[in-house]
């Protein structure tokens, strides 16, 4: 599906590059956040933006101003938490009377929460994430998901069990900690980029599929 190219202002001398995909007859949209490594224009991304519109979720994916810029280095959390805001504010603007949720990929994804945490996401319903980076990888802790317990949203997170940056055993009972708000889907053998290995018997666009599919009957559900 064809995206249209939009442009955001974070503030009044930063502008960063966006792009919405919106089906006929979507009754939501799903703000999506890049990684740390790659934006909104990578495969990943745009098969997440492709496979919603197939689902009937209308997307809009965001660069952070560092990869606008065409940098390695995540910018500061503050100013990520304004580029999310202003994604927010450029959503409703362009897709009024749709139901708005927010998340991302890994980092943005989290870097989305976080703002939240801080002061509520005006107009958005829930957050979905899209593999949520709970440690580092060969790190292991929970440090990173102290501030969920502040987020009054619903939340999906989509995770794979061979995640080396969310242990099921750290984020199972982190994630039970904040039901009722807090839903996950498990992907077996899926890891931080959904892939699984050849002797699962599965392909990662079997993979693709059931997380697009849980994430689209979710979004619907909260509607």
């Amino acid at each position: 599906m064809t995206a249209n190219e939009i442009s955001i202002e974070v503030h009044e001398d930063l502008r960063v590059s966006g792009l919405c995909n919106r089906p006929s007859g979507a009754k939501a949209c799903l703000l999506l956040a890049h990684g740390a490594g790659v934006g909104m224009r990578h495969a990943s991304m745009a098969s997440l933006a492709d496979g919603l519109s197939e689902r009937g979720i209308a997307t809009l994916r965001y660069q952070f101003p560092y990869m606008e810029q065409g940098g390695r280095r995540p910018d500061p959390p503050s100013l990520c938490h304004a580029t999310v805001r202003a994604a927010v504010a450029a959503a409703h603007a362009l897709l009024p009377g749709l139901a708005l949720f927010a998340g991302g990929r890994s980092f943005g994804g989290r870097m989305t929460s976080q703002a939240q945490a801080r002061d509520a996401l005006g107009g958005v319903k829930g957050l979905v994430f899209f593999a949520f980076p709970l440690h580092p990888a060969g790190k292991p802790g929970s440090e990173r998901a102290a501030h969920l317990s502040t987020v009054e949203l619903p939340m999906l997170f989509l995770q794979g069990t061979r995640d080396a940056l969310a242990e099921v055993a750290l984020l199972e009972p982190m994630i039970s900690s904040l039901s009722p708000r807090a839903a996950v889907h498990w992907l077996e053998g899926a890891d931080h980029s959904f892939h699984v290995p050849a002797r699962s018997g599965r392909k990662d666009a079997d993979v693709r599929d059931e997380m697009l599919d849980a994430a689209a009957a979710w979004i619907r559900s909260m509607r």
